[in-house]
């Protein structure tokens, strides 16, 4: 398991950033659910299922964010998003997966995918913005 672990924090700093894998492999080596919770993630999602061929990782967002609208996750949308867009997939691209997901998963679902990366998409404008001026 450990080599999972490994290899899923490997994955997961190529998709979230060095810091972020750090802060969830300390996540990961606590206590209690969440310390469970992460240690899972990394070993399995990242170590195991991110990792894995047969897909690259541009298609493996497409299809995460298609579930995610489906489940209505909308907080776990919101990483699966910036990972969509670290792994190359175009902001209309991941507009045009979440109009195909409205007449399967429903409209309310696509509605509020479509509010949320509308959101994350004015908060990233506006931080270049800011970082441009620095």
């Amino acid at each position: 398991m450990k080599e999972e672990l490994a290899e899923g924090a490997r994955v997961y700093a190529e998709l979230r950033g060095k810091a972020r894998a750090t802060q969830m492999q300390e996540l990961a080596h606590g206590i209690g659910a969440e310390a469970v919770i992460a240690g899972l993630s990394l070993e399995f999602i990242f170590g195991k299922v991110w990792s894995r061929d047969g897909l690259d990782r541009k298609h493996r967002s497409l299809v995460t964010i298609a579930v995610l609208v489906a489940l209505r996750q909308t907080s776990e949308l919101q990483n699966h998003f910036r990972i969509g867009l670290t792994n190359g997939l175009t902001q209309a691209e991941i507009e045009e997966a979440i109009v195909q997901t409205a007449p399967y998963a429903g409209f309310p679902a696509a509605w509020t995918a479509a509010q949320a990366f509308v959101n994350l998409t004015q908060d990233r404008s506006n931080t270049s913005d800011k970082d441009a001026g620095d």
